[in-house]
């Protein structure tokens, strides 16, 4: 069990973070009646704490925040939350869920592994609600020296973009690179890329996903199929460790940034595919991961009674111009370009940003005004996919 220590805490910045008296978490959750923080150690099942949140001390508006001193240097957490029934509402305390502003999760750092949910297989689980994951936000310090790394900064009409698949563009033994399938791997391959004179890679989502959550099976073996491509982000901000040579010992942030750092060293640009237009959770019969969990109604387009609204045709739509959701974007975006220096952003079924929260096409969408304008993406190369 865990030896802490708790306080009210602060409703800034969402997300776990290191402070000088301990580690400050903090989570938007506007409808949810009761709202825990379940602590664990870095391995084990079992919780080593679990910490029901007061709805007055410790909450701030809609933000739910505490500081909890004593916690080791590498632990996993997540949120439990209570809430109202209704036809917009998918709250269920049985499930312990992922915090939207991880920057990494734990477990996935195998390709293709199994994960457990509920303490069962994903394939005989009969009951869709309940349906969630063993793994957990991560939290660990990620110092990394940088030195004076700095953006190329190629002017747009001179770049030459080559798309790529971290997974699939070293995985075959014919890429001769010593760690294949991940971003030490695309490290070993810039010369090739240079001797291309390519100016820039754009990286198919590295964001984590859940490539076993797949329904569908291979029709002449029966065989599950797993997701290779990654559209289906189950947390927005958090590098895949089955992408990261050293995933197993929660080195995907680091390596990632090595990835970049080398690619600027050889005057490369990298942009990343990043999918805000919906989320891994999918329709109704879909898993809970997170924002079903946090905020049905907050995070999801939906209809009157409840049905999720579904132009990304992938089974569910983020509101992405509600207050709440694009502000989190915003963060998003500021994290993958002031933390991680990425150069560009390719936005996947961009026009979902054009839409209300019923649907409907916006004139002037504030979620694409506030990424137009924002001071830190200024000089940030942005695509835009133009369909939904």
């Amino acid at each position: 069990m865990l030896s802490i220590r708790i306080a009210r805490g602060r409703s800034l910045p969402l997300g776990a973070t290191a402070t000088a008296d301990g580690i400050n978490f903090a989570l938007l959750c506007r409808h949810g009646t009761s709202v825990s923080l379940v602590l664990y150690e870095r391995d084990g099942d079992e919780p080593g704490a679990e910490v029901c949140l007061h709805p007055r001390r410790n909450r701030t508006g809609d933000h739910w925040h505490i500081l909890v001193t004593g916690l080791p240097a590498t632990f996993r957490y997540g949120w439990r939350v209570e809430g109202p029934d209704g036809p917009t509402h998918r709250f269920d305390p049985a499930l312990v869920l992922l915090d939207p502003a991880s920057t990494a999760l734990s477990g996935g750092s195998v390709w293709g592994a199994a994960a457990s949910v509920l303490g069962t297989q994903y394939s005989v689980l009969s009951t869709p609600s309940r349906r969630g994951t063993s793994r957990r936000s991560l939290f660990f310090r990620r110092a990394f020296d940088w030195q004076e790394d700095a953006p190329p900064l190629t002017p747009l009409e001179d770049s030459i973009v080559y798309e790529l698949h971290v997974r699939g563009f070293t995985c075959h033994p014919s890429s001769g690179v010593k760690h294949p399938g991940t971003f030490a791997g695309l490290i070993e391959k810039i010369p090739y890329l240079k001797q291309l004179g390519v100016t820039a890679v754009e990286l198919l989502p590295i964001h984590e996903f859940d490539e076993n959550d797949c329904p569908f099976t291979n029709p002449l073996t029966g065989e599950p199929l797993r997701n290779f491509w990654g559209y289906n982000s189950i947390a927005f901000a958090a590098v895949k460790a089955a992408y990261a040579a050293a995933g197993p010992e929660n080195g995907q942030v680091a390596e990632f940034r090595e990835l970049v750092k080398a690619c600027h060293d050889a005057g490369l640009e990298v942009f990343l595919d990043v999918v805000f237009n919906h989320t891994g959770e999918g329709d109704d019969h879909g898993r809970t991961y997170s924002f079903r969990g946090l905020d049905n109604e907050l995070y999801y387009m939906l209809g009157p009674d409840g049905h999720y609204l579904n132009f990304s045709g992938c089974g569910n739509t983020v509101s992405c111009n509600h207050p709440v959701v694009r502000q989190m974007i915003l963060t998003c975006l500021h994290f993958w370009v002031a933390d991680m220096h990425v150069d560009g952003l390719r936005f996947d079924l961009a026009s979902v940003f054009g839409r209300d929260a019923k649907g409907d096409v916006l004139l002037e969408p504030p979620v694409v005004e506030m990424i137009a304008d924002d001071g830190v993406l200024a000089h940030t190369k942005l695509i835009a996919e133009p369909w939904d």
